[in-house]
């Protein structure tokens, strides 16, 4: 396992552990002897992430910002831990998730609606409470000071309405969590990268979505740094495939529509169909087993997000 992947201008991509290798990536912006980390994984995160920055010099006092890009429990799960180990660190969040981080227990139940109790106690273990007076909000054009490195926020609603993105102005790069969708790793071919939308419960909103990854490419980025996972170049290829991806799983969603009492399972076909037809659009490098077992988990709940979303248009 590459636990630790380095790149330009103080960034650093540590392999969180969670679930399986190469699905989460837990970012480091390093900016003279201040740190920012990108998103938290789960609990177990924490200890690993710390092991890793103390091979490279650092110690958790200098960590000044833990950044949330939303408060889903795989970006946000280790949040507390995070906060606990790294004494001088402020939590930066949206401003919608700041009760869920003081007060973790309607997010928990909203969890365990979505996975059910077992799976989600073996996924994320106890969540951590963070002091409110360790947070700052994160409201849209807020510029955060990384020992002269400017890093600053953008509310970035579509994947759920508690999203931001940080644009680091040194690289003119975005951390984006799930707003530029997953890319993992296995797919590449040729040096290309590939995307796919992560339309997950509860807050889903196509229309927002195609309007936050427009305002990010509004800023020309070199790279975009997605949790799931890690550095993607040749934005406007994926941008445009992303854009297409969003309205396939639109026009799946309304397929099924209709059909109440199986409605998830003509979804789940159709987001399947989909997949097959990317990968064979794209010339995948794995075989469909392969390809099923990396996105298991992210086509069942692309499905349950996608069913919400027609809930509230019927609502």
């Amino acid at each position: 396992m590459q636990l630790l992947t380095t790149y330009p201008e103080g960034i650093h991509a540590i392999e969180s552990g969670y679930l399986r290798e190469q699905l989460a990536a837990i970012h480091v912006i390093v900016s003279d002897d201040a740190l920012a980390i990108v998103d938290t994984g789960n609990n177990d995160t924490a200890p690993r992430v710390m092991s890793v920055l103390a091979e490279l010099g650092y110690r958790p006092e200098q960590v000044t910002y833990v950044l949330l890009t939303h408060i889903h429990l795989d970006h946000a799960g280790g949040a507390g831990a995070f906060m606990a180990a790294c004494p001088n660190a402020r939590l930066v969040v949206h401003p919608r998730g700041v009760r869920h981080m003081v007060d973790p227990s309607k997010l928990w139940a909203g969890t365990v609606a979505v996975y059910g109790e077992d799976d989600a106690v073996a996924k994320y273990g106890k969540i951590q409470p963070v002091a409110a007076e360790r947070i700052i909000e994160a409201t849209d054009g807020l510029v955060l000071d990384l020992a002269g490195r400017k890093i600053r926020v953008a509310d970035t609603p579509g994947h759920a309405a508690h999203h931001v993105c940080y644009f680091d102005e040194r690289t003119r790069a975005w951390f984006t969590g799930d707003t530029f969708g997953l890319s993992y790793r296995e797919l590449d071919h040729d040096g290309r990268q590939f995307v796919f939308p992560s339309t997950t419960p509860v807050q889903f909103d196509p229309e927002a979505l195609h309007a936050s990854i427009d305002r990010l490419m509004a800023e020309q980025p070199t790279a975009m740094y997605l949790t799931h996972y890690s550095r993607v170049t040749d934005l406007p290829r994926l941008a445009s495939d992303l854009h297409r991806l969003i309205d396939a799983h639109v026009a799946i969603a309304r397929s099924g529509a209709d059909a109440l009492d199986h409605r998830h399972q003509i979804i789940r076909n159709g987001l399947s169909a989909l997949m097959r037809q990317e990968a064979q659009r794209q010339q995948w490098p794995v075989d469909e087993n392969t390809l099923f077992d990396l996105f298991a988990m992210d086509l069942e709940l692309n499905a349950q997000g996608l069913e919400v979303w027609l809930d509230k248009q019927t609502a």
